[in-house]
């Protein structure tokens, strides 16, 4: 799968200082289907490891995207934390080659997003206890790839929740997806994202039809990402809050992760960046501190 980032790294960490609100003109330039969910909320979701029946089966994860600089990160620490993973890709033969050393409790899984939700859910399977959504879309000229993947494919991704009963959705978003209702129309990271089919738009209707779902959801819009090791604490914020700030992927992907495990990441949707000046705070009082839509 593509990386869960649109943004370039060089001038994604650039291009958010010394940003002001100019607008508050919302944007809507594309209509999407009016889809009939039933948006009555499931029970919080709190995942531990192993299920606490005697036979040490260890809850598994379904990681959408699990090849991308993002996704493989989150792979990398469920395994660490004790989860086993089913890592969806678009070629298995090339994951083999990204993760390298077998792992009795990662299995590669063949699932490609834009191929619909039957399939998926498929490919999800009825052992999967949460599904995490690190995917994006992979530049070129096709202009409405944004909305394939960032889309449709999230869409996607949360009818196969739905069809196989997954009650936990963790998705890798965006901070400035609601730039214009933010007043960052002339925010450069949010014109020049846009350039690139409505990247921003595509992620934001996304988030609209999980918030509508029903299901147990956490919504992480990270700053610009950076593959270099954290440099300073995570600083998380409620939506529409950031419109500047970078993030090690190390601790984007730490988030998503620690979202299992928190019954406080329930029904939120959290922006985060580092800041080296930032207090240490543990991921109860980061979950704990916003407030729940």
């Amino acid at each position: 799968m593509a990386t869960s980032s649109p943004f370039f790294l060089a001038s994604r960490t650039s291009i958010y200082h010394s940003i002001k609100p100019f607008s508050n003109t919302i944007l809507s330039p594309f209509k999407t289907p009016n889809f009939h969910l039933n948006s009555t909320k499931m029970e919080r979701s709190e995942i531990k490891a192993e299920v606490e029946d005697g036979n040490n089966k260890k809850k598994k994860i379904f990681v959408a995207g699990a090849t991308g600089k993002t996704g493989k990160r989150i792979v990398d620490q469920l395994l660490a934390k004790g989860f086993a993973v089913k890592a969806g890709v678009r070629d298995t033969d090339k994951a083999k080659t990204t993760f390298g050393i077998q792992n009795q409790d990662l299995q590669l899984v063949k699932a490609d997003v834009t191929e619909g939700a039957d399939k998926l859910a498929e490919a999800i399977g009825d052992d999967s206890d949460a599904v995490i959504c690190a995917t994006g879309f992979q530049y070129s000229w096709d202009l409405l790839a944004p909305w394939k993947v960032d889309y449709y494919g999230t869409v996607n991704l949360v009818d196969a929740c739905r069809k196989g009963g997954v009650n936990k959705f963790i998705l890798v978003s965006s901070i400035l997806v609601n730039g214009a209702a933010m007043g960052q129309l002339l925010n450069p990271a949010y014109i020049i994202l846009n350039v690139f089919g409505f990247v921003l738009v595509a992620k934001l209707k996304a988030e609209e039809y999980i918030r509508k779902s029903g299901i147990d959801y956490t919504i992480i819009r990270p700053g610009g990402l950076k593959n270099d090791p954290p440099t300073g604490n995570i600083v998380m914020e409620p939506e529409d809050t950031l419109s500047e700030g970078s993030i090690s992927r190390d601790q984007v992907a730490e988030v998503a992760v620690e979202a299992l495990l928190h019954p406080q990441s329930s029904y939120k949707v959290v922006e985060i960046v580092a800041r080296t000046e930032a207090p240490k705070k543990t991921f109860e009082e980061l979950f704990g501190s916003i407030k729940e839509r």
